[in-house]
C-alpha cells in the first residue's frame, strides 16, 4: 500500500502545516493542554498568545480531526496504525496544537518511536511539570531518533531546565544563548533547516509571531 492510500484507510487524523516539511499528529489547544495554567491559575504568557487558538484553528474542520484523535488514541489498534504511518516518513512532529495530557497517551507515543527508528520525532510539551511523566519523558529523549522539548512559559526568552528545550523571544535579533528559528524570515515556513528535530541543537529561540501574541507582548512591557 502506498503512502496516500495508506494515509486515507487510516482513523488517525493527521495534520500537514504549511510551515513544516512533515505530518503532524495534534489535539486541540488548551482543552489538552493541564500544563498552560500557571501558579495563579491563569494561562502562562506563552499559552496565552497561543497560534492554536486563532485563525484557521477555530473552523469547525480544523478542529474536528483533533477531537476525534482524543478519543482515538484509545483504541487498542492506535499505535500499529501510527506505527505503519510513520515507518514511511523522515520526520514527524507530535503536536502543533495541544499536549501530552494523558500519561496513557505518553506511554503509547512511546512506543511509536522505538519502533519507528529511521523517523526523526519532534515533540514539544509543557508536561514536565508534573513528576508523573518523568520517567516516560526521560525515556524518549534516550532515544536517538527522538527529541522532547521542554517549552519555556516565557515570551521574553526565559531559559528553562532540561536536554532539549524552547523558549519565545520578543524578535528575531533579539540576544539569545540559543538556536533561533528562522522559519519567520523565510515566509514562515522551515525550509531546509531541521534544528527542532536535532540533538545537536540544546535551546530554540522561536521569535513572537501573530496578532494575539503582538498585544500579549505589549500589555506585558
Amino acid at each position: 500500500m502506498n503512502k496516500t492510500a495508506l494515509f486515507k484507510s487510516m482513523s488517525v487524523k493527521f495534520s500537514s502545516p504549511s510551515k513544516m516539511p512533515c505530518y503532524s499528529w495534534s489535539l486541540q489547544a488548551l482543552d489538552t493542554c493541564p500544563a498552560s495554567i500557571g501558579p495563579d491559575g491563569q494561562l502562562v504568557d506563552a499559552c496565552k498568545g497561543c497560534y492554536a487558538t486563532t485563525g484557521n484553528y477555530l473552523y469547525p474542520n480544523v478542529k474536528s480531526p483533533r477531537e476525534h484523535n482524543k478519543q482515538d488514541w484509545q483504541r487498542a489498534g492506535w499505535a500499529a496504525d501510527m506505527i505503519a504511518f510513520i515507518s514511511t516518513q523522515s520526520h514527524f512532529r507530535w503536536f502543533d496544537s495541544g499536549d501530552l495530557y494523558h500519561i496513557k497517551l505518553a506511554k503509547k507515543i512511546l512506543e511509536v518511536m522505538k519502533a519507528t527508528p529511521q523517523c526523526k520525532h519532534w515533540l514539544p510539551t509543557r508536561m514536565y511539570k508534573f513528576s508523573k511523566f518523568t520517567a516516560v519523558l526521560d525515556q524518549m529523549n534516550a532515544l536517538e531518533n527522538v527529541v522532547v522539548r521542554f517549552s519555556s512559559d516565557s515570551i521574553k526568552g526565559a531559559i528553562i531546565r532540561g536536554q532539549f528545550t524552547s523558549t519565545i523571544i520578543p524578535h528575531a535579533d533579539d540576544k539569545t544563548i540559543a538556536t533561533v528559528c528562522g522559519a519567520y524570515a523565510n515566509e514562515g515556513k522551515c525550509g531546509d533547516c531541521r534544528a527542532c528535530w536535532s540533538r545537536d541543537v540544546q535551546i530554540i529561540a522561536y521569535p513572537q509571531h501573530g496578532l494575539k501574541m503582538a498585544r500579549l507582548n505589549l500589555k506585558t512591557i
